[in-house]
């Protein structure tokens, strides 16, 4: 897709956002662990290339879009028929940093398009069918399993196992294959070190620049326990004024935590951000017993979030680790009608300090 094709959604995605919540999906990988699929399906049909390939691929999620495109294509259809507005690529783990561990980091850019061009043609196809009812495709850039902040060697507190410029180019290539297959936006999520969204955000300007194009930004933070801060150590409030610079369309926290113990923490944001606020927390706590491996029923988690939309708090809803299609689906009801969260207008300073 040539550069000079694409087209900026902003003004769209915000007109939508200020007429009612819209619905994110839930998430692709507990979907595809439900399917119990075996090496044979991440290594594929003999064109794929993989029938050699030295590493064991199994669990290696992100492939699936070359090696079984239906499953991921069939997943796509299942959030978009419970009501999704905006589905994500299946691209978390498509950095050549993180795909270094199956010996794949030749076939990231093929990953990322083929990603996109598989939602997209989803998201395509149910826009057709409710015109009134616009489908958005989301570039999921998910955090590597890396940090650039923090040692992971507790005897050598300096070290590190990544630095901003290999972030910055792995953030790149992918960025080029999700532009490619035809994103309508750039979802940095997941964030539990602010230095490496910060390397996904200067990749992503940098790349807008060199391109003369732009797309709207989500930018999600993952509060990683009851500190209330990101792993590297930063409240909401601090995250947010981290990235605030990049204008993004949306801000807010996904993963980790139940929306019951997010609530404190996605208030916080909604108090101080300037733009959207976004918030797909996970489905409960972790539960090993439970199908989906964590706790709450679809029910439950629309409760959560339907108290978050009636205090005004959000914009964008879903679901993150052990939600479902009836999750989405529940939740999208829950929020039904209920009126999108206000951007706040600054005080201007003169006016702050008068009297």
């Amino acid at each position: 897709m040539a550069m000079t094709a694409m087209t900026d959604k902003t003004a769209q995605l915000t007109r939508l956002l200020e007429e009612r919540i819209l619905i994110l999906d839930g998430a692709m990988g507990t979907m595809i662990q439900a399917r119990k699929l075996g090496e044979a399906d991440y290594r594929g049909p003999p064109g794929c290339g993989l029938h050699d390939h030295t590493h064991d691929l199994k669990g290696d999620n992100d492939l699936l879009v070359l090696t079984r495109p239906d499953v991921i294509r069939a997943i796509h259809d299942d959030f978009l028929g419970a009501g999704a507005d905006i589905i994500e690529t299946n691209t978390f783990n498509a950095t050549h940093i993180a795909q270094a561990d199956y010996g794949l980091e030749s076939r990231v850019l093929e990953i990322n398009q083929s990603a996109a061009r598989l939602a997209r043609e989803r998201a395509d196809a149910w826009t057709a069918k409710t015109p009134e009812k616009p489908r958005f495709v989301a570039g999921a850039l998910g955090p590597t399993n890396r940090t650039a902040t923090i040692s992971p060697d507790v005897n050598d507190p300096g070290f590190r196992n990544v630095s901003y410029d290999e972030l910055v180019a792995a953030y790149t290539e992918a960025i080029d294959g999700l532009v490619e297959g035809g994103v309508d936006l750039l979802l940095v999520e997941t964030v539990f070190d602010t230095l490496n969204a910060k390397a996904a955000l200067f990749a992503i300007e940098q790349y807008f620049e060199v391109h003369a194009m732009r797309l709207p930004i989500i930018v999600s933070g993952t509060i990683t326990d009851a500190s209330g801060r990101t792993l590297s150590g930063q409240t909401p409030e601090a995250f947010w004024n981290s990235v605030r610079h990049v204008r993004p369309l949306a801000v807010g926290l996904n993963c980790a935590l139940g929306a019951a113990l997010m609530r404190p923490y996605i208030e916080e944001i909604a108090r101080v951000a300037d733009t959207f606020v976004s918030c797909y927390p996970n489905a409960g706590l972790p539960n090993p017993m439970s199908d989906t491996g964590y706790d709450e029923t679809p029910a439950t988690t629309a409760r959560l979030l339907g108290d978050f939309a009636g205090n005004g708090f959000v914009n964008i809803v879903g679901g993150c680790c052990g939600t479902t299609p009836a999750h989405i689906r529940a939740i999208a009801a829950a929020v039904k009608g209920l009126p999108p969260r206000k951007i706040p207008i600054e005080e201007p300073a003169e006016a702050a300090f008068a009297g």
